[in-house]
């Protein structure tokens, strides 16, 4: 493998206008139909960069609108139950982000007139809101000329900028950031960051890279290189088969897809857990009262009528209880307990 040396973090004047044109050229011809991309209202662009936190873009599309459907402006969630902004959430997944979303839409009102504020660090402020996000969201929403990277992007910069990203990076966070920041051009920084990203989405792929089909692929440092570098790098080592059914993640989606559905106040412990699985006993009492104080600790539900027994796990149990384990009253007591959407 031919080795080049790196251009120390700053790309020649000339050759960043080449990469710059060329990329934003391709993504105006190429950039896929996303409706986020149709709007500039801070809190739409807001909504559409939380729910696509480690989540494909395909499956984000319907969620986004129907939840923009039932929450238009900042307001409207702000002064909506928390529940139900949950039960339009519905499952989606990741569910601590509603939680934030509606924290954060209930501070813009309290404390900024209901205007979100186009300043990144004041943004990255707020709940579940991180850099990533808040330079997305100014960037976005109010075409601030801002530099941010995701993975996708991270990657693109390193490839072309410092070569290959394997088997070990060769530029840090920090000098990826300085490239980043110098590219922004002066304008187009919506144009900019979104065909960068695309890119890294649609073409610069982690494993398997369309070289041939890449708009920069003629001043790129990696290129030539990129794909012996991926063979010859030893893939991370297999992980056991995650088994999502009857995980932690499989039994908090359904019992908050029960109570979704559920009335207003709820349905007892004893009902949840009979929804949840199959040959429920009371001897699975404690372990479904794990499942809903699991939820109650990320602000998802609320237990009315018992206090945790000391000791109680804070994570969902996946097995069954040993013989004699005790919930956090009595049997009979615990059973009644209702839980419900806070």
């Amino acid at each position: 493998m031919s080795e080049k040396k790196p251009e120390n973090g700053t790309a020649a004047g000339d050759r960043l206008e080449a990469v710059r044109g060329a990329l934003i050229s391709w993504f105006v011809e190429h950039g896929r139909d996303l409706p986020w991309r149709y709007t500039r209202d801070p809190y739409h662009v807001l909504v559409s960069e939380v729910m696509l936190q480690q989540i494909q873009v395909t499956r984000a599309v319907p969620f986004y609108l129907a939840f923009l459907e039932r929450f238009p402006t900042v307001e409207a969630l702000a002064g909506a139950p928390i529940a139900e902004a949950i039960r339009v959430w519905g499952d989606l997944g990741r569910y601590r982000r509603v939680v934030n979303l509606h924290r954060t839409a209930r501070l813009v009102v309290e404390e900024h007139g209901g205007e979100i504020p186009p300043d990144p660090e004041v943004l990255a402020t707020f709940p579940g809101i991180g850099p990533y996000t808040a330079g997305a969201v100014a960037c976005f929403a109010f075409e601030r000329d801002v530099p941010f990277v995701d993975t996708n992007m991270r990657r693109v910069l390193h490839r072309l900028f410092f070569g290959p990203e394997v088997p070990d990076a060769r530029a840090k966070d920090r000098e990826i950031l300085s490239v980043a920041a110098e590219l922004v051009p002066r304008g187009r920084g919506w144009e900019w960051n979104q065909a960068l990203m695309e890119l890294g989405a649609l073409r610069c792929t982690a494993r398997r890279p369309l070289c041939d089909e890449c708009p920069v692929a003629d001043g790129c440092r990696a290129r030539g290189d990129i794909l012996e570098a991926l063979s010859a790098s030893p893939r991370a080592a297999k992980k056991p088969v995650y088994r999502y059914k009857g995980s932690n993640r499989y039994y908090r989606g359904r019992a908050l897809a029960k109570l979704r559905e559920a009335p207003e106040e709820g349905v007892t412990l004893r009902d949840l857990g009979a929804a949840l699985r199959d040959g429920f006993t009371e001897a699975d009492l404690p372990w479904v009262e794990g499942v809903a104080r699991s939820l109650e600790k990320d602000g998802l539900a609320v237990l009315d009528g018992a206090k945790p027994a000391p000791g109680t796990p804070d994570i969902v149990a996946e097995e069954r209880p040993a013989y004699g384990a005790e919930a956090s009253t009595g049997a009979g007591e615990t059973a009644a307990v209702r839980v419900r959407l806070p």
